[in-house]
């Protein structure tokens, strides 16, 4: 197999085009579950695996090499992932020598009772582990034990292009940190992703250079925990690092997530309101409303802390849109505890949430430490209260933006109608509108006149 030559092609495209070129390349799949870092990871594992000889293809059923790129976070997500394995399996069948791999957090999580377990997969790679997946590869199909996950201090795959293949061509994501060090109670990402460590900001600059002369018009900058992004000991903070990528181009829309309370700065939201094209939008999970239950998680802060960061977002940038994310029947939660939740939603006033029950995970603090003794009907019953109340909020916050006008950047084609587009506004709002003589990939000022509690309708305007 002959590699490629990255330096000698312009985007992802022609990478990939040069790659499936070749005759004699064995063909890869992958197949992402999970979070906006798993989606950059399965980026930087195609591109380890087309400068190791091998072309990329649509179907599952067309690979030589089948990689799943996995998430731990909560129980449900891997029952998903072994049913797809087991869906797949006929393919084995049916091809010699099909290889199948598991990667990311569920991999490190599970290890090698996954070999054990599924007969049907031959590689297992952990989330620090992606450079030697060629190596892999190949002792599986020498019929040994293809196993790596271990955890690095020192690993950003910063020298690695990503080959962004299942884009829109619009958005792109570029991670800046790895790992996580808040070890909070119910979670598992410290030990499937290992300590924090930060990317050079210059590699950082160097990729989004290189996404924007693909022509890609937004870049969404990616952490477990962006806010401690810290290069060389304080050289380069979070805030930092935002202003320079934000200067590379005000043309350029930049997003950033996942934003933690404890971490989060003023001086973030004075360089978010200096700069246009830093698009008004914030996650910042809260996970609970309850000071006594953001101490069990081991949080790291109080009701009163995070609300004092609401108010800072509201003072700095009073246009933001913030979303957050909630824990259903944490270990411990009393009904009162589940009513301050509900009141803190009623505060803040979100945009929106994601919301789930709580998923015990192995290892972590929380099932060493904390009975999982919330009843699942409690759990389901205040899941339920939570999403009711969310998407009253959620439509509240969506009934103001009637009659106002945004600029949109146009992502795709509406699900239900071609003749219609979709975008997102600067609050990371979709909108939806006619397409007319408008194309992916292009500004459009679209004037709100309907919404739904996760939508909002317009009509293209010409701007003034």
């Amino acid at each position: 197999m002959q590699n490629i030559s990255f330096t000698k092609y312009k985007t992802s495209q022609e990478i990939i085009k040069a790659a499936n070129s070749r005759p004699d390349a064995p063909k890869l799949f992958v197949e992402t579950y999970g979070c906006q870092m798993n989606v950059a990871d399965s980026e930087l594992i195609m591109s380890v695996m087309i400068d190791a000889g091998f072309a990329v293809c649509d179907r599952p059923e067309d690979a030589d090499v089948l990689f799943i790129n996995t998430c731990a976070v909560r129980d449900n997500a891997e029952q998903r992932i072994r049913n797809r394995l087991q869906a797949l399996a006929h393919l084995k069948k049916k091809k010699s020598g099909m290889l199948f791999g598991l990667l990311g957090c569920m991999a490190e999580r599970i290890k090698e009772q996954l070999l054990e377990q599924e007969q049907i997969v031959d590689i297992i790679a952990g989330p620090d582990s992606y450079r030697t997946l060629p190596a892999l590869v190949a002792k599986a199909k020498e019929g040994e034990s293809a196993v790596n996950v271990l955890l690095s201090r020192e690993e950003t795959y910063a020298d690695i292009s990503p080959v962004r293949k299942d884009t829109n061509g619009v958005s792109a994501f570029v991670s800046i940190t790895r790992g996580c060090d808040n070890m909070c109670a119910f979670c598992v990402v410290p030990f499937t992703r290992g300590r924090e460590r930060s990317r050079s900001p210059q590699t950082i600059l160097d990729e989004i250079r290189q996404i924007l002369a693909e022509g890609y018009k937004e870049v969404t900058l990616l952490g477990q925990n962006v806010d401690k992004y810290n290069w060389n000991n304080e050289e380069v903070k979070f805030a930092q690092l935002l202003k320079m990528v934000a200067e590379l181009d005000p043309q350029l829309r930049v997003r950033f997530a996942t934003s933690y309370p404890q971490d989060f700065t003023d001086e973030v939201l004075q360089i978010m309101a200096n700069h246009p094209n830093i698009c008004k939008y914030i996650h910042l999970p809260v996970q609970a409303g309850s000071t006594r239950m953001l101490e069990t998680m081991r949080r790291g802060y109080t009701r009163e802390w995070y609300l004092n960061r609401i108010e800072a977002i509201r003072k700095f940038v009073p246009d933001c849109a913030i979303s957050t994310d909630i824990i259903a029947g944490h270990p411990t939660e009393t009904e009162q505890d589940h009513f301050e939740t509900l009141s803190l939603m009623q505060s803040v006033g979100y945009d929106y949430a994601y919301m789930f029950k709580y998923s015990e995970r192995p290892g972590t603090y929380a099932a060493r430490n904390l009975p999982d003794e919330v009843s699942e009907e409690d759990k389901s019953r205040r899941l339920d209260e939570i999403i009711a109340l969310q998407s009253k909020l959620s439509h509240e916050s969506n009934k103001k933006d009637v009659g106002k006008t945004f600029e949109i950047l146009i992502e795709g084609e509406s699900k239900k109608s071609k003749h219609k587009l979709f975008g997102r506004n600067s609050q990371n709002k979709v909108v939806v509108f006619e397409r007319k003589d408008t194309k992916i990939g292009e500004y459009a000022h679209v004037k709100i006149t309907g919404c739904t509690s996760a939508t909002l309708m317009g009509e293209l305007i010409e701007p003034n």
